[in-house]
């Protein structure tokens, strides 16, 4: 197949148009999709669903999986009490992205997890998150930017000798930022190798380069001329894609 499939998790929106105000509309933003389909892959939009034959039907036909920004991951999952300041939580897509992500790992297919994906995969692999960036003790600087959402808005470090640098072609540059919850431990199998100027992990990958995980948005930062490099990280799982 010259063009592989890249499912996208979905999530889902309360639409507040007149005629159909109330209603759950499946969606995810249109960015990914931009974003698949300028490097080589065919999109495939996964909407959430709680039936795991389902979702295991709709995993069979993709060769790559993104897991997509959205609610804040349930504390519950890492062995924490909701505290006040976490956001809105869905259980069911917790569930959803998580078995999505297990059957592709199974598989051995691609996943690259972006902003709660990437803290979605890291609660799977045993890791944790801040419910908010107010928890962490250590000085923090703001993670949602008020601005144009392709603005790159604080510095990232990636360590040189890793996935993620080749990918990229960087070890520094700047990116854009949307999560109020942020990584904390780092899961089982995943390795940290980016990190913001206020010494976050923003970003991780296991050993064979199969899982990555990043707190930014690149399919945001993708079509912005300055950041095009993002385009990388699409386009190599797209490459890793063909060959499954």
């Amino acid at each position: 197949m010259d063009k592989p499939i890249i499912g996208i998790s979905g999530s889902v929106i309360i639409d507040h148009d007149k005629a159909f105000y109330g209603s759950n509309r499946s969606y995810v933003n249109e960015n990914y999709v931009g974003a698949v389909i300028k490097n080589g892959g065919v999109p495939f939009i996964i909407p959430v669903s709680d039936n795991d034959d389902v979702i295991e039907a709709q995993l069979a036909h993709v060769q790559g999986l993104i897991l997509s920004g959205g609610h804040d991951v349930d504390p519950t999952l890492y062995n924490e009490k909701p505290k006040p300041a976490l956001g809105d939580i869905w259980p069911k897509r917790d569930h959803f992205d998580g078995l999505l992500l297990k059957l592709a790992e199974k598989r051995g297919i691609p996943v690259l997890g972006i902003c709660r994906g990437a803290q979605l995969i890291n609660v799977v692999h045993g890791g944790s998150c801040f419910q908010d960036q107010s928890y962490r003790e250590q000085e923090t600087q703001e993670h949602v930017q008020d601005i144009v959402a392709s603005q790159p808005t604080h510095g990232m470090r990636v360590d040189k000798d890793s996935k993620l640098a080749a990918i990229l072609g960087k070890t520094t540059f700047d990116v854009n930022t949307f999560h109020h919850q942020i990584l904390k431990e780092i899961g089982t199998g995943l390795k940290s190798c980016a990190y913001a100027t206020d010494g976050i992990c923003e970003g991780f990958e296991n050993a064979s380069g199969t899982v990555i995980g990043v707190q930014w948005h690149p399919e945001m930062m993708h079509s912005n001329p300055d950041t095009a490099f993002m385009n990388n990280l699409f386009r190599y799982v797209i490459e890793k894609a063909k060959k499954e």
